[in-house]
């Protein structure tokens, strides 16, 4: 089957080499200039483990490709898949639309043949009835379907999200794009990958409501890990006695300085606004926004209140900058906050990321002094803070660190150590939801 992609970023991209996997020849359109250039010359805009060489092997294949040229990609397509930005819109929290129907505007002037049109984008309830006006307007004399397949990719091992899911959601209304979307799927068929269809409604409603779910599941345990710390309990006992109940879970029940990313603050934001406006509001999700930028506020605060009230003076040493480990994605990352606010205070900060330095630099203040490795930026430090939990962390000795560290402290905010070896090693040591070792 041939199918067109139009953006070639994260959700764009990882989906477009994925069905070129699957065998299909796979159209990637991308407006920037700077991403198509590197796409071009073999290079990715994005970091993603594994994604570089499935690209590679695809482009090799001739099954993937890439250009500005909407009309080529689109011409003998069966199936075009929208996957560009919809980022936060400034001022009321409702996604921006802006380039969504722009990108459908133009490929309704470039289509020749009954269409099946995509939103892979994560967009509000009531988008894809928006999407069919705009076609149904320029095109009266072509039969062109919508359809709407929200991405449940996380980054980090979104290939296997891909290949692997969970499931797939579908929502269409025609006989025509349902049969077109399953024989695309029909790869996951044989490994009986659920394929769930639905109205285009319900799907769009699906994305929200499930990234909802889950970071109502993270700021649950980051309460929990509050009042653990009062009353003298271990979160990450609670969190392995509540997981273990099937009817709970054990994913996403992990302590840390609050969620990030492209999807969590921005599709929460969006599902409240859109509850809003429906005159449904849903108080529990308003809750999970308010409550997670409070956190992130509050991190440098902790790390303060650790070393004693003040960082005055003081080089802190920061592992981790991305959102998560295994991407280099900045969004929305704790560490933009906890770094302007110690450096404001009057601390050296010495930084270090294994993906996300570059994309770091224009987001973190100026001051920000960038390493080339997890012990360099130890070097000399008073204190160290864990950020985000990239394995080669977790590898780091107790004895490694006091070697390198001028002080004593840590400050662990993703509970990456055992208390008990830093208590061995003679190290101050405070993470989220246990007692501290003094």
């Amino acid at each position: 089957m041939r199918i067109a992609v139009v953006g070639g970023g994260y959700v764009g991209l990882v989906s477009a080499a994925c069905f070129a996997e699957f065998g299909n020849e796979v159209a990637v359109v991308e407006a920037d200039n700077a991403k198509l250039e590197a796409l071009l010359d073999g290079r990715l805009p994005i970091y993603e483990p594994g994604l570089d060489t499935l690209v590679a092997e695809n482009v090799a294949a001739s099954r993937l490709t890439f250009g500005r040229d909407l009309k080529a990609a689109v011409t003998g397509a069966e199936v075009v898949f929208i996957a560009v930005g919809t980022p936060s819109r400034r001022g009321d929290g409702h996604a921006d639309l802006t380039y969504v129907f722009a990108a459908v505007e133009e490929v309704a002037k470039v289509l020749e043949r009954p269409t099946v049109v995509v939103t892979k984008s994560t967009v509000p309830v009531g988008t894809g009835r928006k999407v069919a006006e705009i076609l149904a307007h320029a095109r009266p004399d072509l039969e062109v379907h919508v359809a709407s397949n929200p991405e449940f990719l996380r980054e980090g091992n979104a290939i296997g999200d891909f290949m692997r899911p969970d499931r797939v959601v579908i929502g269409c209304d025609t006989d025509h794009a349902r049969e077109t979307l399953r024989r695309l799927y029909r790869p996951l068929y044989l490994i009986e990958a659920p394929i769930v269809f639905t109205s285009i409604e319900t799907a769009e409603l699906i994305k929200y409501a499930a990234n909802a779910f889950l970071a109502m599941k993270v700021t649950f345990i980051n309460e929990m890990a509050d009042l653990c710390e009062r009353v003298g309990a271990d979160v990450q006992d609670v969190s392995r006695g509540i997981g273990l109940d099937g009817r709970i879970g054990r994913k996403f029940l992990h302590p840390g300085p609050g969620f990030g990313g492209s999807c969590f603050p921005k599709d929460t934001l969006a599902l409240s606004r859109i509850a809003q406006d429906a005159g449904a509001p849903t108080r529990l999700v308003e809750t999970v926004v308010s409550v997670n930028d409070a956190r992130k506020a509050g991190m440098a605060t902790r790390v303060m209140h650790a070393a004693g009230g003040s960082v005055r003076g003081l080089t802190v040493a920061m592992l981790g900058l991305t959102f998560k480990p295994e991407t280099d994605d900045m969004r929305d990352a704790p560490s933009i906050s906890i770094a302007a606010r110690l450096i404001g205070e009057g601390a050296v900060v010495r930084a270090f990321d294994p993906e996300g330095i570059q994309q770091a630099r224009p987001l973190l203040p100026p001051e920000t002094i960038y390493c080339s490795s997890a012990l360099e930026a130890c070097t000399g430090a008073d204190l160290l803070v864990i950020v985000t939990e990239w394995n080669e962390f977790r590898a780091l000795t107790p004895a490694q660190l006091k070697s390198a560290m001028r002080g004593r402290l840590i400050v662990d905010l993703r509970n990456i150590y055992e208390p008990a070896a830093m208590r061995e090693a003679g190290i101050t040591y405070h993470s989220i939801g246990r007692p501290p070792v003094l």
